[in-house]
């Protein structure tokens, strides 16, 4: 419990309010969109009539091969379709074989350009969208991607045999609707700005996939979609290759020239990640994408790092860093305390951390926005103020103040200052330290377990259960097998683990995932926290209904601040720059990066193989 007479959030019930009731309709201003592309504030970068991305060679040479390696937990797949809960579909599926009706640019946040659709039209009401789709549009058995094949995919990505994901960010989709062969109209629950965006980046698959057959029971029949590879073959659901398709449809699209030169695309899956760096020296694989500090420290040298064969490269990373952090269970009784949170969160030494284990390339996380706009500082500005006051009674005071700030053990810091710090809250929250454990009135042991399936993160729960240790808090460390994590965390059956998702350039529908009082209680859902509370419910409906930049930036920091202030979580570190290495020589690149980008995703995309002599 709160220190006043507040019930925290976690107690849901007393507080739950409706998500329809709090995320009212709002008016909407006029959109920009034109026929070239559409942005969510102000106008598109690039406008009509433009023929390619500057971030692409629209001369590019077509051919050669791309062999990747995700930098995922799953060692293998067991499925060829990527939209239900159950199982785990192959890397490079979405994007190389299946198409959306819009598609982003990387050099700009929030704006999309033609693709399945030559066109989209908001309504001018705000509760709708129209797209015109491509006259020239096919899927790869040469079928026409029509109206109805969109009203299919809508039908079924909404539906019940969809992953509850997909579920949540279409929910207030309300209906597709063919107005003929070539037009689609999408309507909408609510004015929100963003619905259009999420319309647009829907993907589209033939009602022919499968011999028609409900998506739940979709599993290994090769997908039928439009995009510009096929899957060519996989071996032992280890590998898989994705062929160029000469004859796919798009290839002129300003939105595409210049983009997928490789004839071959393929992918190889490893079970950890020292057989997967091994695997790159040897030259199994063209590119790879390094997370763990030490290893870019000491083990991308030597070899063909020392004579060129293999290029190291730091590269700028100017995406919104997210969240990565140790999640607490709110779920668990254990965790319904802010200062029980906050304590658990003192106990972690990231300055020691970032000087043994990560050689200085990190910088700490401290909200749920980091490395963006987003990100709460300081004390609230009047138009934060103005969106937390109605809330003032359930909020802790800390929302209104300076935002606290994560401890240090930089100097004059210390651990033994935090762990002071953190012994005190614990006393106040009812927990002293007897028989050699911290127990509570009723005698119960302080004990929980972290969950993890790869182990890469033991180096970090060591320090951190060593620090927990000396306030009385047993710590129980388990890596149990991929199929196992992913079903645990499926069902919220967990104490603590580590989750982490990407930032977004606009923060919109998927925050209700996340932490949307609806989504803690619905299996496979990514609100891991078990986070139900009304306030925060409220944010992300302001978060949705902003209507210029500058108001979705308040409502995004409001709800940071909120969120921080509650210590649900213990925030990690990110990277400011996509740290890379590939096979020196054999590769061409535009000269200019895009700005937002994920490096794999920019090699398959940008890249070409250079002709040998």
């Amino acid at each position: 419990m709160m220190q006043n007479s507040r019930m925290s959030p976690s107690h849901g019930s007393a507080f739950r309010v409706s998500r329809r009731a709090l995320l009212q309709a709002a008016l909407v201003a006029p959109w920009p969109a034109h026929a070239a592309g559409f942005a969510l504030f102000g106008t598109p970068k690039y406008r009509p009539g433009f023929t390619h991305f500057d971030y692409v060679d629209p001369h590019a040479p077509v051919g050669g091969s791309l062999w990747l390696t995700p930098p995922t937990r799953n060692a293998s797949f067991d499925k060829l379709n990527p939209f239900t809960l159950r199982g785990s579909a192959p890397p490079g599926l979405l994007s190389l074989v299946f198409e959306t009706l819009m598609t982003p640019s990387w050099d700009e946040p929030n704006s999309v350009y033609g693709l399945l659709a030559q066109t989209m039209q908001p309504d001018a009401d705000g509760l709708g969208v129209r797209f015109t789709l491509h006259p020239a549009a096919r899927f790869a058995d040469g079928s026409v991607v029509d109206a109805a094949a969109v009203c299919h995919s809508f039908a079924a990505l909404s539906g019940d045999g969809a992953a509850p994901a997909l579920r949540q960010q279409y929910a207030d989709i309300v209906a597709a609707r063919a107005l003929g062969p070539g037009q689609v109209h999408f309507a909408f629950r609510r004015g929100d700005r963003q619905l259009p965006l999420v319309a647009a980046g829907m993907p589209v698959f033939s009602p022919r996939w499968g011999g028609g057959a409900p998506l739940q029971q979709l599993v290994e029949q090769p997908p039928l979609a439009s995009g510009p590879y096929r899957i060519e073959h996989q071996r032992g659901q280890r590998d898989i290759v994705y062929a160029r398709r000469p004859d796919y449809w798009g290839w002129g699209l300003p939105s595409r020239r210049g983009q997928f030169n490789f004839t071959r695309i393929g992918y190889k899956l490893y079970r950890d990640g020292t057989a997967r760096l091994e695997a790159f020296k040897a030259g199994e694989f063209d590119l790879i994408q390094c997370f763990v500090a030490r290893e870019w420290a000491r083990q991308y040298h030597g070899g063909g790092f020392a004579d060129g064969t293999l290029v190291k490269r730091e590269l700028p990373n100017h995406n919104p860093a997210g969240f990565q952090g140790f999640v607490m269970n709110l779920r668990r009784p254990l965790f319904q305390d802010v200062r029980v949170r906050h304590a658990l969160a003192l106990a972690l030494d990231f300055q020691w951390l970032d000087r043994m284990l990560f050689y200085g390339q990190y910088k700490r996380i401290h909200g749920y926005f980091a490395n963006s706009e987003y990100e709460a500082h300081g004390e609230p500005d009047a138009a934060e103020r103005a969106l937390l006051e109605p809330w003032r009674a359930h909020l802790p005071q800390s929302v209104f103040g300076a935002l606290p700030t994560l401890p240090s053990t930089a100097p004059p810091g210390s651990l033994r200052a935090n762990l002071l710090a953190a012994r005190a809250l614990l006393r106040e929250a009812g927990w002293h330290v007897r028989d050699g454990a911290l127990r509570n009135a009723r005698g119960e042991a302080f004990i929980f377990e972290y969950l993890e399936s790869q182990g890469s993160l033991a180096p970090v729960i060591a320090p951190y259960a060593r620090a927990l240790g000396i306030l009385g808090i047993r710590l129980l460390y388990r890596q149990v097998d991929f199929a196992l994590y992913q079903q645990r965390l499926e069902r919220f059956d967990f104490d603590m683990t580590t989750t982490g998702y990407a930032g977004s350039p606009a923060p919109g529908a998927e925050l209700l995932d996340l932490f949307g009082s609806a989504a803690a209680v619905q299996d496979g859902s990514d609100n891991l926290w078990g986070l139900q509370d009304p306030a925060v419910d409220a944010l992300i409906g302001a978060v949705l209904a902003a209507r210029s930049q500058a108001q979705l930036r308040t409502a995004c920091r409001a709800l940071d601040r909120v969120l921080v202030c509650g210590w649900y979580s213990v925030p990690h570190w990110y990277a400011a720059s996509h740290r890379v290495a590939w096979r020196g020589g054999r590769f061409g690149m535009p000269a200019r990066l895009p700005l937002y980008y994920e490096p794999q995703a920019w090699a398959a995309a940008c890249w070409w193989e250079r002709k040998t002599p």
